[in-house]
């Protein structure tokens, strides 16, 4: 890999080196598991051979990458995301494991020197819908991919479908109207729309775009009280609280706990959840292969 530019993420970039960065990396363990269910059917539809190079794109802690570079036992696994403190982190564990075909660096995907044609696949849990430039950042990648190279992507769905984000929602709104996000724009959401992401896709350079619906919970701890810890740290829930006086925060929370509470199973706290695995591979051969 080359040196690093400055990313053009610039809200995002400012966001995973603050608060968010420092909530998921004290918190990675929570954040980890609240994914058990999800991250095996990304795996899966991905098809990792063991020979294959993998990037993966807003890799956090590197959880995702460390299961990369285990499927990928005789090529390699190189994880890139905004955040400082999570790269150390992952890097951390990765040391770790003594997990030794694993990189990791920091840098937006975005606009990111890599190395043409030098991986196989690209993968992403959940890191690919906050592009800036969606297209541009898609057509990065794919000079990173080698001819015919393939991506796999984790994607929400609508919010219409996740009960998660519907039930954290009504529990804090409070009496509010609740915006819901744009739906062009850089959020969870953003490659909820087929036709959207399809262009996005034959834009920046791939073909053969399809897409798999995932639906399986969303695990939020063993019981109530610690899936409320947990959700508790939740970007979306800090937001939808930040404007409320004590009182009505305070009805918000024990609001949110009953919901926790109402979802409780014997396999723990679940609710649902609507994803897509977006996949696709490149349309031509990359400048430098």
């Amino acid at each position: 890999m080359r040196g690093h530019e400055v990313a053009t993420n610039a809200e995002q970039a400012r966001a995973w080196n603050g608060p968010d960065g420092d909530n998921w990396t004290e918190n990675e363990d929570w954040y980890n598991a609240a994914a058990r269910f999800l991250t095996p059917p990304l795996f899966s539809l991905a098809s990792i051979e063991p020979t294959e190079h993998v990037l993966d794109i807003g890799c956090g802690t590197g959880e995702t990458t460390r299961l990369a570079a285990q499927r990928a036992h005789a090529g390699t696994a190189f994880g890139i995301d905004l955040s400082a403190r999570m790269i150390e982190r992952a890097q951390q564990r990765a040391g770790d494991e003594a997990i030794t075909n694993i990189r990791f660096g920091r840098g937006d995907a975005q606009v990111f020197p890599f190395e043409p044609a030098s991986f196989d696949i690209a993968i992403s849990r959940y890191g690919s819908m906050f592009f800036g430039d969606p297209v541009a950042a898609f057509a990065n990648i794919a000079t990173a991919l080698r001819p015919g190279g393939r991506v796999a992507l984790l994607c929400w769905r609508e919010l219409g479908r996740n009960e998660w984000v519907r039930e954290l929602r009504n529990a804090l709104a409070a009496g509010r109207d609740l915006p819901e996000p744009p739906p062009n724009a850089p959020s969870p959401f953003a490659f909820a729309d087929t036709d959207r992401v399809r262009a996005i896709f034959a834009e920046a350079g791939f073909a053969r775009v399809s897409f798999d619906a995932i639906d399986e919970p969303m695990y939020f701890g063993p019981d109530t009280e610690r899936a409320f810890a947990g959700v508790s740290k939740l970007g979306i829930v800090n937001g939808l609280l930040a404007d409320l006086d004590e009182t009505r925060r305070r009805e918000a929370l024990d609001l949110l706990r009953e919901t926790l509470e109402q979802h409780q199973t014997p396999d723990g706290v679940l609710l649902g959840t609507s994803a897509w695995i977006v996949r696709a591979t490149t349309t031509q051969e990359q400048e430098g292969s």
